[in-house]
Order: structure tokens, then sequence, then C-alpha cells
């Protein structure tokens, strides 16, 4: 079988939206002019401890060297502002900024409520990739959601999903920014679907909401100040010096997002994927550092707070209630996170007992961890 070309692309954008997709656009493999920008990024230590960003260098700009045989990729955005969300676009925006002045509750970024959107994503672009193959006969491809070295911004701008904001994030006019990318590479040549023009204008309201000022310059994000890799990329210790500024952060941040215009005009999921589950965002940190292991991988299976480890959370948690001791609350509210702390000074992690004790501690104070005797 050997289908017009032209017919294709519309044969994928019906089946896209019945798989609960936004957009899906058509790009080609000629990156070389992203290369530079990649490379400046990575040459200014910008990634952080991400060594797999370094390890796979051009490799992310060259689709074909990734996946041989590849000639053109197919972009998808899927929304995922929960179904749930209520009222209109400044109401919910003003719930979600507002929710760093409730310290003693942990924060999670809006993405993170409901299911894991790499199996969502995975799955519904593999389906997309079943019926091509089904309509144009054996297709040579391979899909992908933020799972390998895929320049994902850079090919959704290219096929006309949106602009890159100065936040460094993919932005659309009937989308704002709150939705997830996934692609498939193919051996089918098809034609590309146009890019589309910058609409930040002046605003710079996003490098201003920034709480750590990870946006070091329009354009120019440096992750290792960006609280989303803080809190779930990076291992260890967080800087010290970033730490007030995570305030009641356990799970990412979406403030550049919040603050961005053009999200008045995100759109909720029409999966039930993507639901908020109960009994992870806006949770007493007291309660959710009385977390066993198994308690945290039952509350988040499925999910995609689960790749972060026990560890991680309760780092997270504890440099939360620490944010709280030391802003000042209640007595009764410092009692309960004090106690929820100190079980933790002796936690086998050397990385989550440095923590507690910092948050224990009184701002200032120099921070002494004992390390437990062996047996």
């Amino acid at each position: 079988m050997n289908p017009d070309s032209d017919e294709i692309l519309p044969l994928c954008q019906v089946w896209g939206q019945e798989l609960g997709f936004s957009q899906i656009g058509v790009t080609g493999i000629d990156l070389t002019t992203a290369e530079p920008g990649l490379m400046a990024w990575l040459a200014a230590g910008f990634h952080g401890s991400m060594a797999y960003m370094a390890a796979h260098g051009l490799k992310r700009a060259r689709p074909a060297d990734l996946v041989p045989g590849t000639v053109s990729v197919i972009t998808a955005r899927m929304d995922y502002l929960p179904r749930a969300t209520r009222g209109e676009d400044a109401d919910w925006r003003r719930l979600e900024l507002a929710r760093p002045q409730q310290p003693l509750q942990g924060t999670v970024s809006l993405y993170a409520r409901g299911r894991d959107y790499h199996k969502v994503l995975r799955s519904r672009l593999q389906k997309l990739a079943d019926r091509l193959a089904a309509h144009v006969g054996p297709l040579g491809h391979r899909v992908f959601t933020d799972s390998a070295p895929v320049l994902e911004a850079e090919l959704a701008t290219r096929s006309g999903q949106g602009w890159r904001g100065k936040h460094t994030l993919v932005l659309n006019r009937e989308g704002g920014s709150l939705f997830f990318l996934g692609e498939i590479y193919m051996d089918l040549a098809l034609p590309a679907t146009p890019a589309v023009t910058d609409h930040c204008g002046d605003c710079t309201a996003c490098l201003h909401a920034c709480p750590t000022q990870a946006i070091v310059a329009p354009y120019r994000l440096d992750a290792r100040r960006c609280i989303s890799y803080l809190t779930i990329e990076h291992e260890g210790p967080i800087d010290p010096a970033l730490r007030a500024a995570i305030g009641n952060r356990i799970y990412g941040c979406d403030d550049c997002q919040l603050v961005c215009p053009w999200n008045k005009f995100a759109r909720r999921s029409p999966l039930p994927d993507f639901d908020e589950r109960a009994g992870l965002n806006a949770q007493q940190l007291a309660t959710l550092l009385a977390w066993t292991e198994p308690e945290f991988l039952r509350r988040t299976e499925g999910g995609p707070i689960r790749r972060i480890g026990h560890e991680r959370w309760l780092r997270n948690g504890a440099l939360a209630a620490g944010n709280a001791l030391h802003a000042g609350v209640s007595q009764a509210d410092a009692l309960a996170l004090r106690q929820a702390l100190l079980p933790l000074l002796a936690h086998p992690s050397a990385t989550v007992r440095e923590q507690a004790a910092w948050s224990l501690a009184e701002p200032g104070q120099a921070v002494g961890v004992a390390t437990p005797a062996p047996g």
C-alpha cells in the first residue's frame, strides 16, 4: 500500500484526537542549527548532575543516529490540567500560586498529581503508530516521551506545536504550556507542518517569578537552580543557599508557568489519567514524613513521584518542614513537625540525616550530623 503522503497527516490528526492528543505535527530530522545551543548549554554545566545529557551529546540533535532509518518525526502534545480543576483561569492559577503560603502542606507540581505521563503517552503514541502502520504498510518506527536523548522542545517548535517560551518550555496560543510532548521517529517521509512565530513579546513574568532565579536569561535555564531539577533529578543534599526559596515544594515547581499570560488558555485534559490522586498534594508535611517506604511505594504506584524513591521524598519533605519551622509556625504545628523530623536523624541515608538536622536547627546555627554506629 502506498497512499498519498498528503492524506496521512489529516488521518493522524483524527486518530490523535481520538487518542486524547491535542495536536499532531510533523517535522524533518535536520536539527543542525540547534546543535551549537545544545553544546553551549552543556559546556556551561547547566545540566547539573544529569550526566546522561552530556553522555549522549549530539545524538540528541541527530534523530537518525538514535534510530537509524528515521527520515521524519511525528510530534504530539497532550494537555494535562486535571479535569476537575475548578473555576475560571484566574481562579485556579491564583489557587496554585497561593500554595507556598501554606507552609505546613507539601506542594506537588500539577503534572505529577495523577498517573505517570510516560506510561500514558507511550501507550497512546504506540497506538497511533500502529494505526498508521495498518494504513501504510510496514513502518519502521520508535516512540518517545521524555525517555531518550531527544530534543523534544526543538522538534515540537519546528513542527508547529508552539514556540519556545522564555522559560524554555513550549507555548501554544490555544493551550498555554501545560501539556506533555511525545514523538514517533519513523522511516516514512511526510511533509512537515509549518512552525509558528514567537508570541512572548516583551513579557518577562516567568524570569521574575522563578523562586531560585534559575532562568538566568530569556530562553536560558540553569537546571542546577531549578526546583524541578533539585527535587526530582538531583541526588544528594540540596545547596543550602537554595533551600529557603524552595519553600514547601516537595516535587517540582509550576511558578514560571502559572504567571505566564498564555496559560489562561491552558486546557483541562479529556483523560481521567491526570485526575488528581487523593493524599498527595496539599497534605500535611508531618503526615508525609511519616510514610514508610512500603507506604510511599503503595501511594505513588503508577505515578511519576515514585521515580524519585523514598529517600529523596523524605529529603524534600524534611526540607519543606525546615522552611516551615524557620518561617515561624504555631507552637503546636512546630511540635508536630519536630516530632516528624527527629526520627530522620537516625535514617540510613546521610542525605536525609543532614537535611533533618538542618531543618531542626535554628537559622544560622551550625549543623552537625552524627553517623549511626554500624549494626
